[in-house]
């Protein structure tokens, strides 16, 4: 990656033009590595975001906020309602539109309110060859992504995030919970907590990357089903413990479940 010190200059340099700045973070890769260059370029002259929401694993919180202080960056914890919005209930395709929309409306109020000039996000160069809903938010509310603008790739980012040492390096890509649910579902807070046993069931086995899907089947009985799609280096690990996990699940309220037999794989 012959143009990654270059690349780092320039995000150094974006960030340079920023301040003060407020950045939307979660703890993932990307914010994370944006977060602790703009602290390392910035010092006091940035604060980190995070939304609090049913949508996000209480132990995925406690994780960023540590890593946070662990930084030393300024954070602030934000409750976000995109639940109380019907709209992203309903959970159409674009339901992250309403997510990002949600956490960058309460971003321009803290701006209006403290006097901050900037706000960022952690969309990265590779992310424009995907579909994004939350990027026509970013638009409409003039959320800047440096990461993007300096050129940064998915493996750019891992490279420099383990150079300064932060834990999310080789950390797996960890959407929201709401992600599990099929478009067309109605996402709520019920689902959600169920979603975030079940994967915490399955974290404890030992999986590392893996998902629990949530499904309402067509003339169930009432219960969600759920599918569980592990990386396919663990398939046979799975499979191997399938009588566990089908036990462990149905206990936590699933009323069938299914082990993916193609396996999940991770993109970035």
């Amino acid at each position: 990656m012959s143009g990654a010190p270059d690349k780092l200059a320039a995000l150094e340099r974006i960030l340079g033009e920023c301040p003060p700045l407020l950045i939307a973070y979660s703890g993932g890769v990307d914010s994370a590595f944006l977060l602790a260059v703009a602290h390392r370029t910035l010092g006091a002259g940035m604060t980190a975001v995070i939304a609090d929401s049913p949508s996000l694993p209480r132990a995925a919180l406690a994780d960023a906020v540590a890593l946070a202080r662990g930084i030393g960056a300024g954070l602030e914890v934000v409750r976000t309602a995109e639940l109380d919005n019907p709209e992203y209930v309903s959970n159409p395709p674009n339901r992250c539109y309403f997510c990002k929309a949600e956490l960058f409306a309460s971003m321009e109020r803290i701006a209006a309110e403290r006097g901050f000039r900037t706000l960022a996000y952690g969309e990265n160069a590779d992310d424009a060859r995907q579909v994004r809903p939350g990027v026509r938010a970013a638009v409409e509310f003039a959320v800047r992504a440096p990461l993007k603008e300096a050129g940064l790739t998915k493996a750019e980012i891992r490279l420099h995030s383990r150079a300064l040492g932060l834990p999310t390096a080789d950390a797996p890509a960890q959407p929201c919970l709401s992600s599990r649910v099929p478009h067309g579902t109605p996402v709520t807070v019920e689902a959600l907590a169920l979603i975030e046993r079940a994967e915490a069931f399955v974290r404890e086995l030992g999986f590392r990357v893996f998902r629990v899907r949530h499904l309402i089947e067509p003339g169930g009985a009432g219960l969600p089903s759920a599918r569980v799609l592990v990386e396919p280096s663990e398939l046979a690990r799975l499979q191997a413990m399938a009588a566990e996990v089908e036990r462990g699940l149905s206990r936590l309220g699933y009323g069938a479940v299914h082990l993916d037999p193609e396996g999940y794989r991770a993109a970035g």
